[in-house]
């Protein structure tokens, strides 16, 4: 009877093709990040508040409100069991986040306005900072009276023949981007002068540095194995570099050498990239475009294109794709949407009984010669009495099955389950709450709402299921 509801032909598709939902809460979303298990999805915004969804329901979980209420959320960080979150703003401040509760574990001020802020994958109470015209910043949490700020290093590391480098060129040399290698051993940081420099976490020094290009680095991204890395500059080009083991002992500097894989760019209508991401598995690198509302997808064994996919008539901000399944969300530059594109998975109803057949269109049915007798009352009522002495145990859990799908049973208890919130106004806004009737109301559900509307509606309108019909929210 545990038949999948969806065809495994469609569940073996990699690319999202197609516009699937919208989500709104209350302002504009600037940056967006999926939380590692991929059950949530994290929103900052331009007001400074974040947005946490939860992408079963596509309604707001959560409503986090701490950074100066008009400052914009830069960046999100999730902690590897998706119980802690950490947010930087330009307001100088990074606040590390309890989602158990919504409290504030940490509040730091960093003395400079946030490029971006990334939690230490090993440890939750640390993370590493690039700061506005100042040197990057690693700070360690650990100790709740006080946070320990170590400066990072802003120029490479070069070499005897170009040691003579002028100070007046060193000095306009700033830090614009910083992330952790997944085993949290060394960082990676991108420079205003299109360097590419490798820090050891530990000693912070710079052990290796690179230059890709003379133009501005925005953006790195490591593959979630953390051999690969994609680098976005303002040089129109989109660079993948294979990163050796960094964990590894026997690991020496002079043996590091990041040259890159394959450059990705549209030659033809030199089109810039606002925010670029790997896919789950890391086979495909993904782009949104500068003054277009396109998301460019390439395949990375021939770095040939594969997909562009079309949606709302706005450009797009930050993309994110999910860890685990080809689902991508974008925020919209100019409305704050945050969109999200899928595959169509039409439900297999032969799936919800075994003798359930499904058929492309009326055929002639030849029924049974018992199949509609009218049966005696007293043995209709004797099945039923039957079926509800038998006892379903939900409670139970299957050890044995636990081992067979190996620690499993381990990753059951480190996981993060966030609260349900049952007070509509510590969850949604009063613009997701909708009027049905008189002192009727419910939770607007933004998918299946914003999907009914073309452009140009009013966001106020609500659907009637079956007439078609729309009336107006009543205030």
């Amino acid at each position: 009877m545990n038949l999948p509801l969806t065809d495994p032909l469609l569940l073996a598709q990699d690319i999202p093709e197609s516009l699937s939902a919208r989500l709104r809460s209350s302002g504009q979303a600037v940056c967006i990040r999926f939380s590692h298990r991929g059950d949530l999805l994290a929103s900052g915004t331009a007001k400074g508040t974040i947005a946490i969804f939860d992408l079963e329901t596509n309604g707001v979980a959560r409503k986090l409100q701490g950074h100066t209420t008009g400052r914009t959320v830069q960046s999100l960080s999730w902690e590897k069991s998706g119980r802690y979150l950490l947010s930087s703003s330009i307001d100088w401040k990074v606040i590390l986040w309890d989602l158990k509760d919504g409290s504030r574990v940490r509040v730091c001020n960093l003395g400079a306005p946030v490029y971006i802020a990334e939690l230490h994958p090993q440890n939750w109470l640390m993370c590493v900072a690039a700061l506005y015209e100042y040197r990057p910043v690693l700070a360690d949490f650990t100790d709740v009276k006080r946070t320990h700020q170590h400066a990072l290093p802003n120029l490479p590391k070069r070499g005897a023949h170009e040691a003579e480098a002028s100070e007046k060129a060193d000095a306009k040399h700033f830090t614009t981007v910083a992330a952790f290698t997944p085993g949290g051993t060394h960082i990676i940081t991108g420079t205003t002068k299109g360097w590419l420099n490798l820090i050891s976490t530990s000693t912070r020094e710079t052990v290796y540095s690179t230059r890709l290009c003379s133009k501005p680095i925005l953006l790195i991204r490591l593959s979630s194995s953390g051999r690969d890395l994609l680098v976005n500059a303002s040089d129109t080009i989109i660079r993948t570099i294979k990163l050796p083991d960094l964990t590894s002992p026997t690991l020496s500097p002079d043996n590091i050498n990041l040259e890159v894989e394959h450059k990705f760019q549209d030659v033809v209508n030199r089109l810039s990239w606002n925010h670029v991401a790997f896919s789950s598995n890391a086979d495909y690198v993904m782009a949104s475009t500068l003054m277009n509302h396109d998301i460019y997808i390439w395949e990375r064994g021939h770095g040939s294109l594969v997909k562009i996919l079309e949606g709302p008539k706005e450009e797009l901000g930050a993309v994110e794709w999910h860890p685990s399944r080809p689902l991508v969300a974008a925020t919209g530059v100019e409305s704050g949407r945050v969109y999200v594109w899928g595959i169509n998975m039409p439900q297999r109803w032969s799936a919800l009984a075994p003798d359930f057949a499904e058929v492309e269109e009326n055929v002639e049915y030849i029924e049974k010669e018992d199949e509609f007798d009218i049966r005696p009352a007293e043995e209709l009522q004797q099945r039923r009495l039957d079926q509800e002495d038998e006892e379903v145990d939900v409670l139970t859990v299957d050890e044995e099955q636990i081992e067979r799908e190996g620690g499993f049973k381990q990753e059951r208890e480190d996981e993060f389950r966030m609260p349900v919130l049952l007070d509509m106004g510590e969850s949604d806004s009063e613009d997701e709450i909708v009027a049905i009737g008189t002192g009727q109301f419910r939770r607007k559900s933004t998918a299946q709402d914003e999907m009914g509307f073309e452009d140009g509606e009013g966001e106020g309108a609500v659907r009637e299921g079956g007439s078609g019909r729309k009336r107006r929210r009543a205030d």
